[in-house]
């Protein structure tokens, strides 16, 4: 039987939603919001590493702004309404480009600055249809890892390969597996902007990136964006079904239709060339993949608790709260679980699918041992607290997709 993240998503109070809020806009429970934080800052650091510039703007523009960009023309019925403010139409953006398109303009650059990687995590907004909405997939308000490159010409072909490397290192260590790749090319009727020559060599480019990276790949008409090809990386979910979570974009359109220019090296005034690029997507459609790949068992460095404290008696909520308290300090995220039989507080944690169970007994208490019990139910020997603690926070801080106390016998060994 195929996960659900619909259902499973509200079983671990990750997210839920409101008619009062409205369809389409769900709200992130501290569960999901602790796991969401997580990996905004793993994608945060990932790209800075990487030299990227992180920015923020503003959910609203112009109407204006939209109608040179494209997005009016080809996309309208996707946006919400503008909203009269005075003289002006201010609309919901559907997506973050054009705004950062007027931030690259906003500043003099030199071929010597290029390429300007600008990144964001940001909100933005589309008027999907209700009959379309369903849990994170499809919704209204949307928080997208996204990113543009400009870039002089012949550096496109390194930045599209770089993004893409950027993408599976990312995916790796969210424990995502990539199923398929596509090239989404314009076509099937469908109204596109920019000339055929701009298509082309974009299209030739992002070909040589796969071709390069020598992954087979489905080219599919008619699913380009309206201002460029782009290629899609699929992830599958148990029971086969794909989405597309993260995305390689090249696009002469926008820095034509902005006036986006660098000076080269005579001085002179070029063109760049635009690159969009995700890491994730949105949280939303990546959080809906991560359920279901994962069963909702996520990798310890971004479960929502990674800890659970249980003490076998009262005699040991002192040494419990006081175990909690050094994970807590070490960067864990630890909870302390009181009400209820033992075993009914161990199987409340294997239900909450939290890695780690800490129990501690009067043995434990008298010694400064841990006993760590797995999700899947198994039983580690006990351990000094703090060696405990050590092990846990080694697997948070490697990021490892998988814990490494969850390894089979042929994957690597554990560290105990």
């Amino acid at each position: 039987m195929s996960i659900d993240h619909r259902r499973l998503g509200r079983e671990l109070d990750l997210f839920d939603s409101d008619p009062m809020i409205g369809a389409g806009l769900p709200f992130w429970l501290p569960a999901g919001a602790a796991a969401r934080h997580e990996i905004e800052s793993f994608l945060y650091e990932l790209e800075r590493r990487a030299g990227y510039q992180h920015v923020y703007s503003p959910v609203l523009g112009k109407r204006q702004m939209y109608e040179r960009s494209g997005h009016w023309a080809n996309f309208a019925q996707d946006m919400f309404p503008p909203m009269r403010v005075g003289s002006d139409e201010l609309v919901l953006r559907p997506s973050l480009c054009p705004h950062h398109a007027l931030m690259f303009r906003a500043r003099q650059h030199s071929y010597r600055e290029l390429p300007v990687r600008m990144a964001e995590l940001g909100g933005m907004y589309r008027a999907e249809r209700s009959g379309v909405l369903g849990g994170l997939n499809r919704v209204r308000s949307i928080w997208l890892n996204d990113a543009h490159v400009f870039c002089a010409p012949e550096q496109v072909g390194a930045e599209v390969a770089d993004a893409l490397a950027l993408i599976k290192r990312a995916q790796e260590a969210l424990g995502l597996r990539v199923s398929s790749y596509q090239l989404s090319l314009c076509g099937n009727g469908k109204k596109y902007a920019g000339s055929d020559a701009a298509w082309a060599q974009a299209e030739k480019v992002l070909r040589q990136a796969l071709d390069d990276l020598g992954v087979p790949y489905a080219a599919v008409p008619g699913e380009a964006a309206f201002y460029g090809p782009k290629i899609d990386i699929q992830v599958a979910d148990p029971s086969g079904r794909e989405a597309s979570i993260s995305t390689v974009q090249v696009d002469f359109h926008m820095p034509e239709q902005f006036d986006l220019s660098y000076l080269d090296a005579s001085g002179a005034k070029a063109r760049p060339v635009m690159v969009h690029r995700s890491l994730a997507g949105s949280m939303e459609r990546l959080f809906a993949a991560l359920i279901e790949v994962h069963g909702g068992a996520f990798p310890v460095w971004y479960a929502p608790v990674q800890i659970l404290v249980v003490p076998v008696g009262e005699a040991q909520e002192a040494a419990a709260k006081g175990f909690q308290a050094d994970a807590v300090a070490a960067g864990l995220r630890a909870e302390v679980a009181f009400e209820g039989s033992l075993g009914l507080r161990v199987r409340e944690a294997a239900r909450r699918k939290i890695p780690y169970v800490a129990v501690i007994g009067s043995r434990e208490q008298e010694s400064g041992m841990v006993a760590l019990r797995m999700r899947d139910g198994r039983r580690l020997p006990g351990r000094p607290a703090a060696q405990a603690l050590e092990l846990i926070s080694e697997v948070v801080r490697t990021r490892s997709g998988v814990s490494l106390f969850e390894r089979g016998p042929g994957d690597g060994g554990s560290p105990g």
